[in-house]
């Protein structure tokens, strides 16, 4: 099988030749930026670029699927957030991120651009997607993301009014759901178009370790549900943290693969959302990957393997400082199933 039949095996319940191996978040390290000479900060804003990083979560890495954007503001920029270059100590580049104060305050009234899809750096990303596409076909998927009505809706209002308003007044979250909602599914649609194969959802905010599962459950579960609904390929759900109190209802919004921070354990995921969701992770970005060594890396994955992860990957976005050798020790691992 060539990398998109063995993912797509995976998704319909079919057996492939081999586990597969990927990222739903940003595969992207210094070392695949030096091989694809191809760097930040120019990769999360020019098309060309972007593509050629991309590639190499393939090319450098054998990984059997490629990921855009490596960042989560796109649809921010778009509605008018401001956003702050990702500078990390030692001058390196790094990932840009919200910056404060935000644009809007709970008791606005948001309004959807009716340009939405051609503002910041949204052309390029889509322009990246159409590189990507030809380059690749049908030999390798190709995985877009979006970010999730919740997280959006923080990166709007600031995310700690939006805790605050669970609290204290949900039913002023729900305009604000309903533009992060139609933003990220804008954007997925338009991402389809351009030859995105997979679409992976990153609702980082709406961990349990940030809001109540009543929350989930009352609010984001049907925004979510929404979504996908609207989404006509395969999708990734990816929620950060331990999710076990709201799996079951990210099982219920309609992913094919629900991506799991290694905080979660893959059977108890399996006992509460039965046999139809793929799961998707095994390796810790923050310790394993990036602080161990190889040996450690394929203990890891092989118990993630053995408690059933389908789809071998890290739990979350590499740090940037990962070394080669320990993405590739996960190729080796999923490779020997």
């Amino acid at each position: 099988m060539n990398s998109k039949e063995r993912v797509m095996a995976v998704i319909n319940h079919q057996k492939p030749d081999r586990m597969p191996c990927f990222g739903a978040n940003c595969m992207v390290t210094y070392e695949q930026m030096e091989a694809a000479q191809a760097f930040w900060p120019k990769g999360h804003e020019d098309g060309e670029t972007m593509a050629r990083l991309a590639l190499a979560s393939h090319t450098v890495l054998g990984f059997d699927a490629v990921r855009v954007p490596f960042c989560q503001t796109f649809e921010a920029r778009a509605l008018g957030i401001k956003i702050k270059p990702g500078k990390l100590p030692g001058n390196m580049e790094g990932i840009p991120g919200i910056d404060h104060p935000p644009l809007y305050k709970l008791d606005d009234t948001p309004v959807f651009p009716d340009d939405f899809l051609s503002r910041g750096f949204i052309p390029e990303l889509l322009k990246a997607v159409r590189i990507l596409k030809k380059e690749l076909g049908d030999e390798v998927p190709v995985i877009a993301g979006i970010i999730g009505p919740f997280t959006l809706a923080g990166s709007l209002i600031d995310t700690v009014p939006l805790l605050k308003a669970t609290f204290k007044a949900p039913d002023k979250i729900r305009p604000w759901l309903e533009i992060g909602e139609k933003a990220g599914t804008a954007l997925a649609k338009a991402l389809i178009d351009a030859g995105a194969d997979i679409i992976c959802c990153e609702d980082m905010t709406a961990s349990p370790e940030l809001i109540a599962p009543k929350t989930y459950k009352e609010l984001e579960l049907e925004f979510q549900t929404k979504q996908f609904d609207a989404i006509s390929v395969p999708t990734i759900l990816h929620i950060c943290g331990k999710v076990d109190p709201i799996v079951e209802w990210m099982a219920q919004t309609g992913p094919n693969i629900l991506s799991l921070d290694t905080k979660t354990k893959p059977h108890i995921v399996r006992e509460k959302c039965g046999p139809d969701v793929v799961l998707l992770g095994g390796v810790d970005v923050a310790t394993t990957l990036f602080l161990h060594g190889p040996d450690e890396v394929k203990r890891e994955a092989e118990e993630a393997i053995a408690d059933g992860i389908q789809i071998l990957a890290p739990g979350c976005a590499v740090g940037p400082g990962t070394p080669t050798e320990n993405l590739l020790a996960m190729l080796q691992v999923a490779k020997g199933h």
